[in-house]
């Protein structure tokens, strides 16, 4: 009887699942060409054995079969070209548990197809029930495992440098490099960076995002994708297309709403859904790996913050100008608190501006709230000069009190907030600590005990966050004083202003509100800090007042 001839598929993959997790290679037994070589060898033994082809899946996992080698193999087993698989051992197959025994015990014998895993003494053509039903599955299972293993140990392992503020990113961000003495750390790319700031200082000018990559467009400046092309980065995407990739809306909100650019390392904003799938899916915010100062800051975290609450709207930007009104996302009604619209009215030769309220002007209600825009400027640069002159003075004080031994607990016992947020603590506890009582004498069920219980915890971690938010906050007065030297130049140049321009209004202003009877509130955005300061002038001038030294 003449012998059986196989022609032969060797089946060769290798990936990252076969290095240690420090990413150095393991022994070269599994390599591409020590695979190659012993099962050539096996062949070599067998005069049965007719090699049709080797199959190398190089840099695959083996946790899917979506692999082009390993496809291209099963056509031409589909094609009656081959009738014997032979790969090194079990894992090389693939390291699914379900996909590979369904592949070795259902889709192979399907095809008359001979399955020879050289160090695993497995060939499906010599092995008992014992072996294809018991041993088989067992294997195939603990491969499975060693993937998923592996799998948690690299999330574990790149959590850690996440947490140690190290950046495991592939490229640096845009307006970054990677540190050439240390590579999990950024440094300023310098053209990079001030195109971020350019960025950034449109936005605050009230310029919109279409308007800020039309600009850029027209400059002639790279893309983030692009730049990184030019500088030998290899970049590989699915959107590549014939022509140079152009800076677009979405790509200049991606910079204005990254937080990196701050000086902070922010990392793991997504997860796998599963250590066999390629898929990742966003986490909520509160669960990104967050690190303040491993890397110099492009932008300042005022500026920043600034920039997300403008990022919402988008004025008509001024034909002549390329820039939004002055007061575009500053101001409110401030009776039903939504935005004021702007109004041009023409007339003949005579052009005036106004706002109002713009919920009266969709017909919902409220009232017009009308004022004319010069009028608002005027009142407006007044309040932020009368604030800005207190605030230097108390500066000035502050820098005399700096100077003196005063004593911080004492300081901290005379702040009213601190006072009031410490009551509050302790009120919330005593509540709590009732709770029990009142659910022993049946004053309420276990289902409110529990209810109430969370409420007053959770009222309870406010107050105390907040309590140590304010004693951060006048710890840092004592320590630095009022502020940087860039912002006390920048409240020194407010005084020598002769009307009120977008930086100014940037850079102190939170919010404006206008009243029907024209009264005008404007929130700043160091007022915390302005109440804080006044508190421990306070303290002092009571000091001085009791004939006490301070």
């Amino acid at each position: 009887m003449k012998e059986q001839m196989y022609s032969v598929a060797i089946y060769l993959r290798l990936s990252r699942d076969d290095e240690d997790i420090d990413g150095t290679s393991k022994s070269e037994s599994n390599s591409i060409s020590s695979q190659r070589e012993l099962v050539r060898s096996y062949v070599r033994e067998h005069d049965d054995m007719e090699l049709f082809d080797i199959y190398v899946d190089d840099g695959y996992s083996g946790t899917n079969f979506d692999r082009p080698e390993f496809k291209r193999m099963m056509a031409d087993i589909e094609a009656g070209n081959v009738n014997c698989v032979i790969v090194k051992d079990l894992s090389r197959l693939g390291r699914d548990y379900i996909e590979a025994g369904r592949l070795i015990q259902k889709t192979f014998p399907a095809f008359h197809v001979r399955f020879i895993a050289v160090t695993d003494s497995f060939d499906s053509q010599t092995a008992d029930h014992n072996t294809k039903s018991l041993v088989l599955p067992v294997k195939n299972f603990i491969n499975d495992s060693y993937c998923r293993d592996i799998s948690q140990k690299v999330r574990s392992q790149k959590k850690m440098k996440r947490l140690q503020g190290k950046y495991i990113g592939a490229f640096a961000v845009y307006g970054y490099k990677k540190s050439e003495d240390d590579k999990y750390k950024l440094s300023i790319d310098d053209y990079a960076a001030d195109v971020v700031r350019k960025i950034f200082a449109w936005r605050l000018e009230g310029i919109s995002m279409p308007a800020i990559a039309q600009r850029l467009n027209g400059l002639g400046i790279l893309s983030p994708l692009e730049y990184k092309r030019a500088r030998g980065d290899n970049i590989s995407t699915s959107f590549r297309t014939g022509t140079a990739a152009k800076w677009s809306p979405v790509a200049v909100k991606r910079i204005l709403t990254n937080e990196m650019y701050t000086g902070v390392m922010v990392q793991g904003k997504y997860e796998k859904v599963s250590y066999k799938s390629k898929k990742e899916v966003i986490k909520p915010k509160e669960e990104w790996d967050r690190v303040k100062g491993t890397h110099e800051a492009i932008i300042s975290a005022e500026d920043f913050e600034t920039v997300q609450k403008l990022l919402p709207i988008q004025a008509k930007v001024d034909s002549k100008t390329g820039c939004a009104p002055l007061f575009s996302g500053f101001l409110f009604c401030g009776d039903c608190k939504a935005p004021m619209v702007r109004r041009i009215n023409r007339y003949k030769e005579e052009v005036n501006v106004y706002y109002i309220c713009s919920t009266r002007n969709n017909g919902e209600g409220c009232t017009r709230h009308s004022i004319h825009e010069g009028e608002l400027r005027s009142v407006v640069f007044q309040i932020v000069q009368t604030y800005v002159a207190v605030f230097l003075d108390v500066c000035s004080q502050l820098e005399h009190i700096q100077k003196m031994e005063v004593d911080f607990a004492e300081v901290a016992r005379f702040d009213k907030e601190l006072e009031r947020l410490t009551k509050e603590q302790e009120k919330y506890l005593e509540l709590r600590a009732g709770l029990y009582q009142d659910l022993k004498s049946g004053l309420i069920t276990e289902a409110d005990f529990k209810n109430f219980r969370a409420i007053y915890e959770k009222q309870y971690e406010e107050a105390k966050t907040a309590l140590q938010r304010q004693k951060e906050m006048i710890k840092q007065l004592f320590r630095n004083g009022v502020a940087s030297g860039v912002r006390l130049e920048k409240l020194k140049n407010v005084m020598k202003l002769t009307e009120l321009n977008r930086d100014t209004l940037v850079s102190f202003v939170s919010r404006v509100e206008v009243y029907e009877d024209k009264r005008v509130y404007v929130e700043f955005k160091s007022e915390e800090e302005f109440q804080k300061m006044l508190m421990i002038q306070d303290y002092v001038e009571s000091k001085a007042r009791g004939g006490d030294e301070v």
